[in-house]
């Protein structure tokens, strides 16, 4: 069967099973990254490098936000456009946006490289905190091109039914990183520096393997120089479909860098090393969830351009359930074992346990909900609404819950800047629940609206038929 048209034929349980298996552990081995580098830098330089990559952060996801821009924006006109099938048409996407992955990636480290102290002293570094942001955020800043090709271009393998290719490129990347992490950090004693130098060879090595696949000539898009010269019509296809995406991860960023200076005004630099490890935990634990996401999201693009509705219903019902599973789970672990999780970051200093037991306990609280928000505001994305997506993926990260960290801390001091997160979380989830309804009314009407069309267009079949047995 044909990679792509299997999004159309394929039974739909065991195509998500297909696409989000490799799509999750492509994902939590993606959220090894930041994690392995907190888990090694608290354990071998100690909490003050830990606050240094959590203020940093907030840069790191600017740089993923314009990858997720182009990659996810143009991997949802490509899938559309495939089961279209426009296949030309979506070689030409494909190549506009290697393109812009490479200029925007490059134009974002010069940018930070040449701003980096009044940028990290914005973000909240205090003078203790800030030789330590600054050591790990120049390098990671130097190697922004190969995450960003890596992580971009990564989504196409996906959309082309290569699930496990992609899952490789980010398993190899995570892999090499564990493997130099302890290497430059406690062997070689680079500390913040040697991190950062695991991170982007590891991201060299990803991006590598992704262009050795799109060159290898086994790759349904190919690389081919007339597509990667920039057309506008298909720049803004791009940046429409990938406005939601880039806009929660902007607002994720805006939102960190919010809760970083309020974490400093009322905690200090523990509070920060503290939620940057509570963070972390919950990356991990959301982190299957994104992989549901990206592993649903060719089904329900292709399905929807071919106009099945009930296998994208179907798809969308399924996603949520296996999203709204792993999240209990993920749940479940932190109300049973806080203290253990929080050690794994540093098992020395006490201060930063019990901040981080307290903290993970709160933040957390309603976690169960998050899967079927986040899949929910995924789905419009994947059906071309754009806007839709952002809203609701902005009523969580900028609509309640930057208005919740401005406001709670001013009455409840350390206490608020930690519960504005789940205040968020219960909020958004009613709001995104009250979209999905209207929207499922909608796809069964259009389900409906085609079974009519299919009937008329057999019975004129059929009595094109008469007509030639009335003749004979």
């Amino acid at each position: 069967m044909d990679k792509s048209k299997q999004l159309g034929e394929m039974k739909v349980s065991k195509l998500l099973i297909k696409f989000s298996i490799p799509a999750i552990i492509g994902m939590l081995v993606n959220a090894l990254y930041n994690v392995v580098d907190r888990i090694f830098i608290g354990n071998g330089v100690g909490s003050l490098g830990i606050a240094g990559i959590t203020i940093a952060f907030p840069v790191m996801l600017v740089m993923m936000a314009f990858s997720m821009l182009i990659g996810i924006g143009a991997n949802s006109l490509v899938s559309i456009r495939l089961g279209q099938n426009r296949k030309e048409e979506a070689q030409g996407i494909f190549g506009n946006a290697v393109s812009l992955l490479i200029l925007s990636s490059l134009s974002l480290s010069i940018i930070g490289i040449v701003f980096l102290n009044p940028l990290l002293k914005l973000l909240g570094a205090s003078a203790q905190i800030l030789p330590y942001a600054k050591d790990y955020l120049k390098i990671i800043l130097i190697g922004g091109v190969f995450q960003s090709i890596g992580m971009g271009m990564n989504n196409f393998i996906r959309s082309e039914g290569n699930p496990k290719i992609a899952m490789y490129t980010m398993l190899i990347g995570a892999l090499i990183n564990t493997i130099l992490d302890p290497i430059f950090i406690f062997w070689f004693k680079w500390g913040m520096q040697g991190a950062a130098l695991a991170t982007i060879i590891s991201q060299a090595v990803s991006a590598i393997w992704v262009f050795k696949y799109f060159l290898s000539g086994n790759s349904l898009l190919k690389l081919h120089k007339k597509d990667i010269k920039l057309k506008i019509n298909v720049i803004r296809g791009i940046l429409a479909l990938g406005a939601a995406p880039f806009a929660m991860q902007i607002a994720a960023s805006i939102q960190n860098f919010i809760m970083n200076t309020s974490l400093a005004t009322y905690g200090g630099d523990i509070a920060i090393s503290g939620m940057g490890v509570v963070i972390s935990i919950m990356t991990l634990m959301v982190m299957p969830i994104f992989g549901i996401t990206q592993g649903v999201q060719p089904i329900i693009g292709y399905n929807y351009g071919a106009k099945k509705y009930n296998r994208v219903k179907e798809a969308y019902k399924l996603a949520v359930l296996f999203a709204t599973s792993i999240v209990i789970i993920g749940w479940i672990i932190t109300r049973v074992f806080p203290e253990q999780l929080v050690s794994m970051f540093n098992s020395k200093d006490t201060e930063l346990i019990a901040f981080g037991t307290m903290a993970i306990k709160r933040f957390m609280i309603f976690l169960p909900f998050i899967g079927f928000q986040i899949v929910s505001s995924n789905y419009f994305q994947a059906v071309g609404k754009p806007k839709h997506s952002a809203l609701l993926g902005l009523s969580r990260q900028v609509i309640i819950l930057i208005p919740a960290l401005m406001i709670l801390p001013k009455f409840f001091g350390l206490i608020g800047v930690i519960s504005a997160g789940p205040l968020a979380d219960i909020f958004s989830t009613v709001l995104t629940g009250i979209f999905i309804f209207f929207e499922m009314k909608k796809l069964d009407e259009h389900h409906k609206s085609t079974i009519v069309s299919d009937i008329g267009e057999i019975k004129k079949e059929l009595y094109g038929v008469d007509n030639i047995v009335e003749e004979l």
